[in-house]
């Protein structure tokens, strides 16, 4: 998964790129490319603090253009840190983390009204490389998300997530009879949930840590630092942030 940028809304915003190819099927609930299929990329973009565009789908199918992204995939947005992106592995699975706990919530309170919008969203990608019959695709859909409410609980939170939290798995096409299960005690489920259990954990124990520090100030304009090839080739292959960036205080 490589790091990209773009100018917007006077500010660079950086982009991460999954160029996955053919033979996966995924399933999200991402606002571009949500539902189930095959799909050949996945884009999580950051968008500035009060993002109020009402194409959401169309924004992200334009940023996707934008890096050379063809045919269907899933496009995820953002206003959390994607340049702290979390990720572990667990046999095979692979679990990356945008965390973004500005707003967190409990699903089900019947005291909820809308939010002012501050920056947050946990954004989740799961890849298991196997197939999965579609039943056990959207039991791994499940498992993911109750495997960051695990994580959530863990790291000291009173939530379930956030209000605009977004999810995708992704599994391979072929290579053998599908797996019909996709539950925590799955064989793929249980990798699965380790997985994002521990890239959600780092990921708000981090989203906490850079709010004590202060919100992040955008640079004005991409330099090369900000584009990164492979950002889960090891600790060296993306610099840390604060050296592109200022912070300030952040309200809350």
């Amino acid at each position: 998964m490589g790091r990209s940028a773009r100018v917007e809304d006077g500010a660079c915003r950086h982009l991460l790129v999954w160029r996955a190819g053919p033979g996966w099927r995924m399933v999200s609930s991402a606002v571009l490319g949500g539902g189930l299929g095959e799909r050949s990329w996945v884009l999580n973009a950051q968008v500035r603090p009060g993002y109020a565009r009402m194409d959401p789908a169309e924004h992200l199918a334009e940023l996707a253009a934008a890096e050379g992204l063809t045919g269907p995939g899933v496009g995820l947005m953002t206003a959390a840190e994607v340049d702290d992106c979390t990720w572990a592995e667990d046999e095979g699975v692979t679990a990356v983390v945008t965390a973004g706990i500005g707003v967190p919530v409990w699903a089900a309170d019947p005291a909820a009204r809308p939010a002012a919008h501050r920056p947050g969203t946990i954004n989740i990608l799961a890849v298991v490389p196997a197939p999965v019959a579609d039943a056990g695709v959207v039991n791994l859909l499940a498992t993911a998300t109750e495997a960051k409410v695990q994580a959530l609980l863990d790291a000291g939170y009173d939530c379930s997530g956030t209000p605009s939290d977004a999810v995708c798995v992704a599994v391979r096409t072929g290579g053998g009879a599908a797996d019909p299960f996709g539950g925590p005690r799955s064989v793929w489920g249980a990798r699965l949930a380790r997985a994002v259990h521990r890239a959600v954990l780092a990921g708000a124990e981090r989203d906490r840590a850079r709010r004590a520090l202060g919100a992040p100030v955008p640079h004005p304009a991409s330099v090369p630092p900000c584009r990164v090839p492979d950002l889960l080739a090891g600790p060296d292959a993306a610099p840390p942030a604060p050296a592109l960036r200022g912070r300030v205080p952040q309200p809350g």
